[in-house]
């Protein structure tokens, strides 16, 4: 090797060497160690829900190459499920994946997080969150609990819950028990029904096998199906009114929120996106065949009456204007949304409506 090309050789090692030197403390810098817990308020034998927490952990893991991890805790594991936004709040843990409405009780704005009763589908919330003034409006409130929220789930429309008898009428309604979440449990009271909303999930069956409730709500049939309620109540309503396009949400320490680096920031909000559509594709795609295999199994389905649907919405609407009157966060958060709904369902009526209803007719004719 002549002199010349030994001493090339050695400059371009000698300035790979330097540009390592300068790249390792600024990987170190953009990508620091973190851990954080994240506790779900769901079990881990519903994947798709408790699922959405292992796709936020697994995004960002990997993102960050394994520097930011997010330890995932099943509902129970660290704090009940009902608990995970107050330890979000206190720091107890980092973070949450969980539903915003179970936690109306304390402020009942937290119930917009998730879904009102006749409220968005699973569409409509992701365009008013994304890119209208839901993430916005609803952060700003949950900046006074010191969480910071984004949607990292959706349901979509859910059933309508599990009857032990049939219900025609208003009457039928009238002192039944149900296991219902959010500010649905305030409206059906209105109609008469008596809301049960402390039982934890793995408490929901028991009490309906046992007579201590006369019906239950969870999500729709992949999750039912696990959960067996199929075994014990063979009244299968529909639609789930009060959670058209239900959304979990991930709740972060507000503080430990601000604190990260925005890389982080960004690929964390990445991550929930991702959660949030994939949640839905899964039971998208789950639910059809669970569905035929609880009627199977004996179920019968059924829609609400239209005029039970006409007592429930006039009642939610009642509420609303009752809460907009003494809350001015759930009034700017409501109206925001509502007005919001009253054009989306002008372009959707013409659209999404039309196109549906008519290859719905294809499928029953058996052309499809």
């Amino acid at each position: 090797m002549d002199r010349r090309s030994f001493i090339r050789r050695a400059g371009a090692v000698g300035a790979g060497a330097a540009a390592s030197a300068l790249a390792s403390p600024a990987v170190a810098q953009e990508f620091p160690k973190i851990t954080w817990r994240m506790t779900s308020s769901f079990p881990k034998s519903l994947d798709t829900l408790y699922g959405g927490a292992e796709d936020i952990a697994a995004r960002v893991s990997d993102a960050t190459g394994g520097n930011f991890v997010i330890q995932t805790f099943e509902a129970g594991e660290i704090v009940p499920g009902a608990q995970a936004a107050d330890a979000v709040s206190a720091g107890t843990v980092d973070a949450a994946h969980t539903c915003s409405y179970y936690f109306w009780n304390k402020d009942p704005t937290y119930a917009i997080g998730t879904a009102l009763p006749f409220g968005l589908n699973a569409r409509l919330s992701n365009a008013w969150f994304y890119e209208g003034d839901g993430n916005k409006l609803m952060n700003e409130f949950y900046a006074t609990q010191g969480i910071f929220g984004l949607p990292a789930g959706n349901t979509g429309a859910q059933m309508g819950g599990w009857f032990r008898k049939e219900i025609n009428t208003l009457d039928d309604l009238k002192g039944l028990k149900m296991r219902i979440a959010g500010l649905a449990g305030k409206v059906i009271e209105k109609i008469g029904v008596v809301p049960q909303q402390d039982l934890a999930i793995n408490d929901i069956y028991a009490a309906l096998d046992k007579g201590a409730i006369d019906a239950a709500e969870w999500v729709g049939p992949y999750d039912d199906l696990k959960l067996g309620f199929q075994k014990i109540a063979k009244y299968y309503y529909y639609p789930g009114w009060w959670e058209g396009g239900a959304v979990v949400h991930a709740f972060f320490n507000l503080e430990k929120w601000n604190a990260l680096p925005k890389t982080y920031q960004t690929i964390l909000a990445n991550a929930c996106a991702f959660a949030n559509t994939n949640m839905l594709a899964k039971y998208d795609l789950r639910n059809p065949q669970a569905l035929k295999e609880i009627v199977k199994q004996g179920v019968t389905l059924r829609p609400f009456s239209q005029e039970i649907l006409e007592a429930c919405f006039q009642a939610a609407t009642g509420i609303y204007a009752d809460l907009s009157k003494s809350n001015d966060y759930f009034k700017r958060i409501y109206d925001d949304q509502v007005a919001y709904k009253k054009d989306a369902y002008l372009w959707m009526q013409l659209s999404e409506y039309t196109f549906d209803t008519f290859m719905m007719i294809q499928q029953r004719a058996g052309k499809l």
